[in-house]
């Protein structure tokens, strides 16, 4: 009996068909960019890995991940694109097939929950600015139940290939693929849901720009407390400054008059002139005797 299973073909071959079909697509202005690994392991940075595990963890689809891996680690998935709230790839079977993957966008709530949680940490927001998370706030993004990772019930899948199951292998290869471009990429986590990873860090550095603006009164306050007690001295506040004297009833105040400015004296013109006329004492006296 024969259940319409297509002869195997050898991995060697698939690549070579899925070359010549990937060149005429180049040809037509479409770039390719497959998933090619280094070694064995799928992904190696927090954010990868943190996929994976969140793929691995839909028990629905646990016999179907490990033929995934295979055509993953195999170098299958010859092309992997991801736009916001879809991925789409091509994977190399008996023929060349086509898969695309729908996920909703982040629930609004979820994702101010999210931004609250992670607002106000100083060290996420140096991290994310330089393109890294805290571990903090990486766990806090990557949860499972209510992070930036879909739900399988956020998930709707098709692929070409005449497998009934809901995901196939090449599905499963190519959900694989996310978590091997998200080593290189993690912002596009943040494009798959929807959600703009910059909203992260306003509200990161909001919360600290109050919380800085607070701390610069109390240093000034300290500051002026401070100097008093080193110089002995008060120090008067704007409030101290705008009080005025208590006066006898029936007085009030008056201006004070500005202080005249000191002019240097001068001398009589005349005196000046007799001084300019008269000879110099050279200071020798005359010897006695002589007129």
């Amino acid at each position: 009996m024969s259940w319409g299973w297509r002869p195997y073909v050898p991995v060697a071959q698939r690549r070579a068909n899925a070359a010549r079909k990937i060149a005429k697509m180049t040809k037509g202005g479409r770039a390719a960019s497959p998933i090619n690994l280094q070694g064995r392991a799928i992904s190696t940075t927090f954010w990868g890995k943190a996929w994976c595990d969140n793929l691995e963890s839909y028990s629905d689809y646990s016999n179907r991940l490990p033929r995934g891996r295979t055509y993953v680690r195999n170098g299958s998935v010859v092309d992997l694109q991801i736009t916001e709230g879809k991925v789409s790839a091509l994977v190399s079977g008996s023929e060349l097939y086509k898969i695309e993957i729908e996920i909703k966008p982040l629930n609004p709530a979820s994702w101010t929950r999210v931004q609250t949680e992670c607002a106000g940490k100083i060290d996420s927001l140096i991290e994310l600015l330089q393109g890294r998370l805290s571990a903090g706030v990486m766990e806090r993004v990557t949860r499972p139940e209510n992070g930036l990772f879909p739900k399988p019930s956020e998930i709707s899948m098709s692929c070409s290939c005449p497998d009934w199951a809901g995901m196939c292998k090449h599905v499963a290869a190519s959900l694989y693929g996310v978590g091997a471009r998200l080593d290189q990429k993690p912002d596009l986590l943040f494009l798959l849901r929807g959600v703009d990873p910059a909203e992260l860090i306003s509200k990161a550095f909001t919360a600290q720009a109050i919380e800085q603006t607070g701390s610069a009164d109390d240093r000034a306050t300290i500051g002026e407390t401070e100097l008093a007690d080193v110089f002995g001295i008060e120090l008067d506040t704007p409030s101290t400054v705008a009080q005025t004297r208590t006066l006898p009833a029936g007085k009030t105040s008056k201006p004070l008059k500005p202080l005249a400015r000191a002019k240097p004296a001068k001398k009589p013109a005349k005196k000046l002139a007799r001084k300019a006329k008269a000879p110099k004492k050279t200071g020798l006296r005359r010897p006695a005797g002589q007129s």
